[in-house]
Parts: structure tokens; sequence; C-alpha cells
């Protein structure tokens, strides 16, 4: 069958995107991914390329970029291109630099997908990574679900090359002629998962040699088996957690997580990917004082005071400067207009501030909540510690992190994003220009 033919029916079988779907195609210029692009011009998908040139190679990751470009120019496909800090972002979020390149990555690509009307975010992953994963799951120790290893489609991100081995993506990128750029840390085993690919995987495929389709039909074996215990746990999974305000968050009474088994406590918190210590040092702390927080990769669960509070872990850079005339600020995927103006009436709303322009010493800063924060509360006498403020206000230690800040250029507190503004910025009778902050 042609690679054409065995794309279209991965595809279809998967159900990965239909007819009329746009889609952005991560490209980063190795074989993988060119080939992907490739494949995508020659069924007639709409699509568009995000690059992303985290700088990490120097003159290499520009020379991808160049490659990456060269071909989006030469098939007249639209293009986007990031560069991207990762070396900051790591030292930040204290994890490690591949760490850090997949979740800016896969953020960036989120935001650009929706901007551009594209439905899903293709990523060019093949059935070698398939199975490496499964391994490097083993290696850390894992659960059922870890044995899974990578999914043709999750939620709008699909993978439409997990039907082919790397030696068929080698040979299909020779046949078709796709221009690539080998990436060279992938041959160095300082690696886990490189040494996985380059010295592991070979010794088994000296012992079997269709070591990679035997692993990956053990592997559909593990998603059958995990999706029949899932069909017992999801019920109960559905009644405990219970939904809280914003998008995956989730609460579940302390007194109803005693009362499971730590086996069962895994199942139930396996999908967020809390390993057994974790949630042991969980089930012991449960009863101690509130505000205690223990993580997984991409979620975190909270002591609070009645409840245990499960969230999908924040991953950002954590302030971003405001120039002076500027019209909109983006920070943690929230939006605020600002506009000024001569002063007007008063507005009776926490989600819009009124500041005295002529106090105001460019750029600003949109941050977080710090430790040691304080202003003082519009309408009050006296300055208030932020983290007092926040108690007052019952906001939780997850929330907190989640309002935005917005410092003037000598370090004082104007507003509090959704609660209070400042006394010191608010407008007066003298007051001749304001700037307004609206969250949209």
């Amino acid at each position: 069958m042609k690679l054409l033919d065995r794309f279209w029916d991965y595809c279809a079988d998967n159900e990965l995107f239909v007819a009329g779907d746009k889609v952005l195609l991560g490209v980063s210029g190795g074989r993988d991914s060119m080939l992907m692009a490739t494949l995508f011009l020659k069924a007639q998908v709409a699509f568009e390329i995000a690059h992303c040139n985290f700088g990490l190679r120097g003159q290499e990751s520009d020379e991808d970029e160049a490659l990456v470009r060269g071909f989006a120019r030469e098939h007249n496909v639209l293009i986007h291109v990031k560069k991207i800090d990762t070396l900051s972002y790591a030292e930040i979020n204290k994890i490690s630099i591949q760490m850090a390149a997949r979740d800016l990555r896969y953020a960036w690509f989120d935001v650009l997908a929706r901007e551009t009307s594209c439905k899903y975010i293709a990523i060019a992953q093949h059935k070698n990574d398939h199975v490496e994963t499964v391994l490097l799951n083993l290696i850390r120790g894992t659960g059922l679900q870890g044995l899974q290893g990578i999914k043709s489609k999750r939620g709008n991100i699909i993978r439409p090359l997990l039907f082919l081995t790397a030696n068929e993506v080698s040979e299909a990128v020779a046949e078709l002629k796709v221009p690539f750029r080998d990436d060279s840390s992938n041959f160095s085993t300082k690696y886990v998962r490189n040494k996985i690919r380059l010295d592991i995987i070979p010794q088994f495929e000296s012992l079997n040699t269709d070591f990679i389709d035997t692993m990956d039909g053990n592997i559909q074996r593990f998603q059958e088996s995990y999706s029949l215990l899932q069909s017992f746990i999801d019920p109960l999974r559905r009644q405990l957690f219970e939904a809280d305000v914003g998008e995956e968050r989730w609460k579940i009474k302390k007194e109803e997580l005693r009362a499971q088994s730590m086996p069962l406590l895994f199942s139930l918190f396996e999908p967020y990917g809390f390993s057994k210590i974790t949630l042991q040092d969980l089930r012991r702390a449960i009863d101690a004082e509130p505000g205690r927080i223990f993580e997984s990769r991409e979620y975190q669960l909270l002591l609070d005071r009645a409840y245990v509070l499960l969230k999908k872990r924040d991953f950002f850079v954590d302030e971003v400067e405001v120039p002076e005339h500027v019209q909109e600020v983006n920070w943690l995927n929230k939006i605020f207009h600002m506009l000024v103006s001569e002063p007007t009436e008063i507005r009776q709303d926490v989600e819009v501030a009124q500041i005295d322009y002529r106090k105001l010493i460019f750029p600003l800063k949109v941050r977080s909540w710090q430790e040691g924060d304080v202003f003082y509360p519009l309408g009050m006498k006296g300055k208030k510690k932020l983290s007092d403020y926040f108690v007052d206000k019952k906001v939780s230690l997850f929330d907190k992190k989640n309002i935005a800040i917005w410092v003037n250029g000598n370090g004082e507190i104007m507003w509090i994003s959704g609660y209070r503004l400042d006394d010191r910025y608010k407008i007066r009778d003298n007051t001749q220009k304001v700037l307004t902050l609206v969250r949209k």
C-alpha cells in the first residue's frame, strides 16, 4: 500500500481530523516533522506551520529555522516562528531544559491554534517514540497508564505518524526527497531517551527483529486493560471529584479520601501523574495544617480546610513588562485593555481600574503575588500585607498565584485585578489624565 494511502487510512481509523479541518503542524526541521508536512501537502489538507527556535544549539537552531522557512515559502504555506528563552523558563520553574522546551512549545501551539482557527495541532511522533515512552515510564516507575504510550489523539493534539516505524520514516524521506536537518543533540546518550533509542532498543532488536511492532501490539493490550479498569474507576472518580471554580479544577472531601485504600487512591489520581509515594505523603499529612502542596509533573494537590484541591499546574513566565502606549496586555491568558483619557465618572467594577496617569512610571509590570507584597487598599487607612488580604478574602494558595498584580515602575502595587485598587493611585479632583485598565 502506498504511503499516502496508509496515512489517510490511519487518520480516518483514528478519527484524527475530517475534510475541511485546518491543522497546525509543529515542524522542527527534523526528518519526522518534515515528512509529516510533506504528507499533509500531498494529501491537500489545509494546514499552517509552527516552528520553535529554542536557541539551544546556536547556529544549528537558526539553520533549522531557515530550512523550515524555506519549505514554507517554496510551498506557499503560512508559517509562524517563535524564539523562546528555554533556559530562563527551566530555571524559574525548576525543571529540565527538555521539559521546559516541551511545556513552552505546547503552550505556544495551543495559543497559536486558537489565533489561526486551526482545529488540531499535529505532532510528528512515530511508532518508535511510542515504544520509547513506555520503556522510559517503566524505568521511572509507572502504573498501567504509563504503559499506554503515546495516544494518537488527545484533546486537540493529534499524532498522524504513529503508524510508521523510525526505519519507515527514513525510507519515506529518502524516497520522497524530503529536506531535513538532524538535531545533533539526538545522538548524545547523556539524555535518557536517547540512550534508550541508541543503546537499549537495538539490544532488544538483536533478540527480536520485529521488537517495535511486537511492543506496539503489547501496548495495545495494555490500553485495553487500562480501559477495562477505568470502567470501574471513572464512576467513582466522578462521584468523589467535585468540579471547582475554573478549568481543570476539582475538590475532594478529606473524609472521602481517608476511606479509600491506597491501591484505589492511586488509581483515582493516576491520570494526573501522582506517584504512590506522593499519595502516601498526602495521606499522612491530610489532617495537618492547611496549605501544603503536593505536585506531579502537570498537576498540584493543595491541602485546604475540609477539602483537598486538585488543579493543573500553571506554567508561565511570571512577569510581563508593560511599556507606555500599548493598548492590550496578555498575562496568563488574561487580557487587559488599556485606555488613556480625560477623567470620567468612576466605574464601580472590580474588573476595572481607573488610575491617576501622572503617578505612573513606565514600564509598568503585571505579575503574580510575591511574599512580602503590601498595598494600601482603597478606602482603608494604612497598608496591608497582600497575603493577609487574601486570607481575609478566603483566597486559596492556588487562586492567589493566578491573580494579576499591577505594579508601578517604582515597585508600588497599583491594582489587585478583580479585587481592590491601591488608594495611592485613585483618581482625584485634580486628576487630568486617567489610565483605565479593563480585564476582558
